[in-house]
């Protein structure tokens, strides 16, 4: 059993994988780091179906002092993989010696679907509605328990990091409850396109039990927190990857986390509020217009053609607004996406 064990051991050296990295830790205690140091653990969510852990990967960069302690949080959702880079690129400019604070880092937190190249969790349900989950619950609400009680339960502030889905495509757009001071500053100083206001929490009608997602979650704990979205599902784009990284080194100066100035991110258009416009008919859908295109009422906005090309319906602004997301999938049925608009902040 021993030379097995070396065996196993020299076999991981050659694949240039270390023992460290074999480690994980059932829990995500912040008290073991030592100052001035950055950690990579493994840390276990659940069981597999052939009783091994299912780990995430955690960076823990600690500063001369525990606080704050921001949280970084990527694809939640196991198709969103701009937000991954953004943090591996965070993580490796930081100077663990000239640091302050906490930095809990999360390159990847839906350790199911993402090697499936899957958006949603292993029993077709979405994480990101499943707040708070439940201890003894389904397959789902126990793994967002486990992040709700072993990651959300750390944290001071938190950005939630997202992309659109398959067959969509998004902005670089910030949802955040404007109301709130910090929430807002947390978002101006993010590099966005877009900023909509979004509050964000169950309604005041819902049950406080209610199913709700990770930043409402975060914000009933009293956690600051914004939902940014970067671009495009299962790619790495260059120019969301690198204002993504911008927008998180400023809020890393702002909670004086790190000694470097602002850079004044580009104005965003504010909206305060957004929709979804949806099809009547199922065929081959012609989009009209790009993102971030700012739309007057009545402009015309997609055509639909049935398979021979005769236009079945042609679609048009219902008010003035600006395109936050737009479908990338020509074709539709009833209920298909065209455009998510944006209407502007008076």
């Amino acid at each position: 059993m021993k030379i097995f064990a070396l065996l196993l051991l020299l076999h991981l050296s050659v694949l240039g994988v270390s023992q460290e990295t074999m480690v994980w830790q059932e829990e995500l205690d912040l008290d073991q780091f030592e100052p001035n140091t950055k950690n990579k653990i493994w840390l276990k969510m659940i069981d597999d179906g052939m009783s091994h852990p299912v780990t995430i990967p955690v960076i823990v960069v600690r500063g001369k002092q525990a606080k704050p302690i921001l949280g970084l949080i990527a694809a939640i959702h196991g198709n969103e993989l701009n937000g991954i880079k953004v943090i591996q690129e965070i993580v490796n400019k930081i100077d663990e010696t000239n640091f302050t604070g906490t930095l809990v880092a999360i390159p990847g937190i839906n350790g199911i679907s993402i090697p499936q190249h899957s958006r949603r969790y292993i029993d077709e349900e979405d994480l990101n509605r499943n707040f708070p989950g439940k201890e003894k619950g389904n397959r789902s609400q126990q793994y967002v328990w486990q992040i709700n009680n072993k990651i959300l339960t750390k944290l001071d502030y938190l950005v939630d990091m997202h992309t659109a889905s398959f067959g969509r495509e998004n902005s670089l757009y910030v949802r955040a409850a404007l109301q709130n001071d910090t929430i807002r500053r947390m978002a101006e100083l993010q590099d966005a396109d877009i900023i909509l206001n979004s509050n964000g929490l169950p309604s005041a009608n819902e049950q406080i039990s209610a199913t709700r997602t990770m930043r409402a979650e975060a914000m009933m704990k009293g956690i600051p927190c914004i939902t940014v979205e970067y671009g495009n599902p299962q790619v790495y784009q260059a120019d969301m990857i690198s204002r993504g990284i911008r927008g998180v080194k400023n809020i890393l100066s702002w909670l004086k986390m790190i000694d470097v100035e602002i850079i004044n991110p580009s104005k965003p258009v504010m909206c305060k509020k957004s929709y979804w416009i949806y099809v009547q008919e199922g065929g081959y859908l012609e989009l009209k217009v790009e993102l971030k295109q700012k739309l007057k009422k009545g402009e015309l906005i997609a055509i639909m053609r049935n398979p021979f090309g005769d236009i079945l319906n042609e679609y048009y602004s219902p008010e003035d607004g600006i395109v936050i997301g737009r479908s990338s999938n020509p074709i539709n049925m009833n209920g298909g996406r065209i455009i998510h608009l944006g209407l502007y902040m008076e």
